[in-house]
């Protein structure tokens, strides 16, 4: 039996439009795995499952929070796994990961598409899971308390707002430096 959302995962990744070739690459992987994984939104998915995420901005857009992620030792934007409680639907994934990891309310980005990227990387296999690939929708959101950036010591080491030059600067590929810029340029866009 389907996901009761599978559908509407299908539908989201259908209307969206890539901005580069390995962002097209991914996308059109994306929309197959969609199609033929019997439990996408489950971590217990063996070679890959949908995860959310979010670029996290304050309510002026001139800053963007990094975490240190915890067991990848890199500065990235937050997300994660796909919980139960968020039915299948991304944006609440992406949401969820966000408050969770940077302690602050957040909303989407009125004006940013929905979603902002999507991007698949692939996790190192640990000694509790063996190598797989995160396909990774990626939303814009608005931070309404900044002041409330705390990071999650189960997930990170830490958090900082950071100027879009130096996060641009600690974005350590190519795929992030592509969402970081997309992310720019919506909160500069005039409303």
């Amino acid at each position: 039996m389907e996901s009761p959302n599978a559908a509407a995962l299908r539908e989201l990744l259908a209307r969206h439009v890539p901005q580069d070739d390995k962002e097209r690459e991914d996308l059109e992987r994306m929309r197959h795995h969609a199609a033929t994984l019997p439990s996408p939104f489950s971590r217990a998915q063996p070679e890959a499952h949908f995860t959310g995420s979010a670029v996290v901005v304050d309510p002026e857009g001139e800053r963007v929070v990094m975490v240190l992620h915890g067991k990848l030792k890199r500065w990235l934007q937050p997300g994660g796994h796909a919980d139960a409680v968020d039915a299948g639907l991304m944006e609440t994934t992406a949401l969820r990961e966000a408050r969770e990891e940077t302690g602050c309310r957040v909303t989407l980005h009125p004006r940013a598409p929905r979603p902002l990227d999507v991007d698949i990387h692939t996790i190192p296999a640990r000694r509790d899971e063996p190598e797989h690939q995160h396909l990774d929708v990626r939303y814009l959101v608005v931070a309404e308390d900044p002041a409330s950036l705390a990071h999650a010591p189960n997930e990170s080491t830490g958090a900082q707002w950071l100027t879009w030059d130096e996060a641009l600067a600690r974005a350590d590929e190519a795929p992030l430096r592509r969402m970081l810029e997309k992310a720019r340029h919506a909160v500069a866009r005039t409303p």
